[in-house]
């Protein structure tokens, strides 16, 4: 009996040590995750400054949003195709450059490390000062495209190509997702491979038929990270654009920032905010319920 009460202590106290642990994870989740997260909420339903209390307005933070608000309805477009472009950009040439990294040549680590500096620099002011630069009208890339006999673009002139700058931008951060895909790659069985050469399919066959299908859990997961991401961009469109020309990279992300600290409406940028959770949510549970449809698990069936 006495070594069982001893056991059972034993137990006890390696549950209290675990705990213990565990109390700084819980205290920072419920200070700067939960509270937040539902003080947003409330202060979405109050005319709220950070110069005076809040007062209750009810709906009518959101009432304006979608009937009064010039830029509101903007501001969306152009986050859902920034996102439209950037996001499959990103995961198409991820997964191309992933390709490559897994063939066996020498000095591959070295060539994994150089692609995948990108995504360590790319969030940075500084990058986003040097892309603003580079697509001047005297940048580096009409520099290029001059010398081969193209007239200059005026890229963060004209709206439809201004999406695209900063979309690159996003594209050239490419590096986390490569990292999975080629992870992923180094999964896939040799003997599929094996048994594709004897039966005659070629590489571009045996890439749709073997490599990309066992890719799919990666992708999924790609996909909703990389799109979550897209749509709370802000760095980009402030720092190269400002949203502008005509609002065409007036993003959502930079519209919350105008709102909460240019105009000091907290209340309605928080209105904004969840409206933003709200498509994000909408985008991972179609997404969720999409996937049993494309994506294929190591044991050849579905979700």
């Amino acid at each position: 009996m006495n070594k069982l009460g001893n056991v059972i202590r034993s137990s006890e106290n390696r549950q209290w040590i675990g705990l213990v642990y565990v109390i700084p994870f819980i205290i920072g989740l419920l200070v700067f995750k939960m509270y937040p997260f539902l003080a947003s909420f409330y202060y979405s339903f109050t005319d709220f400054s950070l110069l005076r209390p809040e007062k209750f307005v009810g709906l009518s933070n959101y009432k304006y949003m979608f009937t009064q608000d010039p830029l509101f309805f903007p501001a969306l477009k152009a986050t859902f195709l920034y996102t439209l472009f950037a996001v499959p950009g990103k995961l198409a040439f991820a997964l191309l450059i992933a390709v490559i990294l897994n063939m066996n040549v020498k000095y591959i680590s070295v060539y994994r490390t150089l692609y995948y500096l990108p995504s360590i620099l790319g969030g940075s002011v500084a990058i986003a000062v040097l892309w603003r630069s580079m697509f001047t009208v005297d940048g580096v890339v009409n520099q290029f495209i001059t010398s081969v006999g193209i007239p200059a673009i005026d890229w963060f002139g004209i709206p439809s190509l201004a999406l695209i700058s900063i979309s690159l931008l996003s594209i050239w951060q490419f590096g986390s997702s490569m990292v999975l895909f080629l992870a992923g790659l180094k999964q896939v069985p040799n003997d599929l491979y094996e048994a594709g050469t004897i039966d005659g399919a070629s590489k571009f066959r045996m890439f749709f038929s073997i490599t990309f299908p066992l890719l799919t859990p990666i992708l999924f997961f790609n996909l909703i990270m990389q799109t979550v991401t897209a749509f709370q961009e802000f760095t980009a469109a402030f720092l190269i654009t400002n949203g502008g020309p005509l609002n065409s990279t007036y993003l959502f992300g930079l519209k919350l920032y105008q709102d909460a600290f240019l105009y000091s409406k907290m209340g309605y940028a928080s209105a904004l905010s969840w409206i933003l959770f709200l498509c994000i949510m909408l985008f991972t549970v179609i997404a969720f319920k999409s996937q049993k449809y494309w994506t294929h698990y190591d044991d050849g069936g579905k979700f």
